[in-house]
């Protein structure tokens, strides 16, 4: 741990971490949905499953109400349930942020657990971080994960053509390719856009520029975020085992690109699991 950290430094550190069960942070956050709305406006939107959005503005002002203490909106529960399941990404994403405010709904819990095979990688580590808000550690393995470059699969077989370089920063949404294939009875070359769905930076190219891939196959490593990183320590702060400590240690050490807070928030965790390793 660096040597120049007081003790008031360290103990707000980990305060911050501890702090980390109150509000998992990855949640889809492409708009700003601040703007308060009435109960009637809620019930609208929650109901309207042809605007994702207006979905998304409703479960942000549920969990803005249950942080505020609002026990009102837990008639609403059974619909941010139902949200989890809905096929559009963004709504499973935002859906898990908000159980992951109310751990005292045991349903939540359940909820959450069934999100952890999700087909988003952004869903799935909401719903692990989420789950440690209620004492459960079964989402460990994909915290850990968030620690890793992400292998990005192609979702459709044929021709790649790369759109961004090395280092390049990409979010949710990021173009990052372009597959070119035929479709049967078709007699004009498709082209679908292949985009990131977790937020870092490029960090390898597994697949060449103008190579043939199939679907599923690996196509390009994204480095995690700073963000990601940062939720997956202080996540493991709480329940990291021995086991994931060489992902741990990895941000230990200064890093370029990395902030400092990042490997000072990596000596704690990795302090903290072993001291649990040792506990019997």
């Amino acid at each position: 741990m660096p040597g120049g950290l007081g003790p008031r430094w360290k103990i707000g550190i980990i305060v911050i971490a501890v702090l980390f069960v109150v509000m998992p942070f990855l949640f889809w956050r492409a708009a700003w949905f601040g703007l308060p709305l009435t109960d009637r406006q809620i019930e609208e939107n929650l109901a309207d499953a042809e605007s994702p959005r207006k979905a998304q503005h409703a479960l942000t002002q549920i969990s803005e109400r249950i942080a505020r203490g609002d026990s009102s909106v837990r008639r609403w529960y059974p619909q941010v349930i139902a949200l989890a399941r809905h096929k559009n990404d963004e709504l499973r994403i935002t859906a898990a942020w908000v159980m992951g405010q109310d751990n005292t709904h045991a349903e939540f819990r359940e909820a959450l657990l069934r999100m952890l095979p999700d087909a988003n990688p952004m869903a799935r580590h909401n719903a692990a971080l989420a789950l440690v808000r209620f004492g459960d550690a079964r989402g460990r393995a994909d915290i850990v994960s968030m620690l890793r470059p992400y292998a990005m699969p192609a979702p459709q077989g044929g021709t790649l053509a790369h759109r961004l370089k090395l280092g390049d920063a990409v979010n949710p949404g990021t173009m990052v390719a372009r597959i070119r294939y035929k479709e049967p009875g078709k007699p004009d070359e498709q082209e679908l856009e292949v985009r990131s769905q977790v937020p870092g930076r490029i960090e390898r190219w597994i697949a060449q520029n103008g190579a043939t891939v199939a679907v599923g196959e690996e196509i390009v490593l994204v480095a995690p975020s700073q963000e990601m990183i940062w939720e997956a320590l202080r996540a493991l702060y709480l329940v990291g085992q021995s086991e994931d400590l060489p992902d741990v240690e990895r941000y230990t050490r200064r890093m370029e690109g990395i902030p400092t807070q990042i490997a000072t928030q990596a000596n704690l965790t990795a302090q903290k699991i072993r001291e649990r390793s040792r506990t019997p």
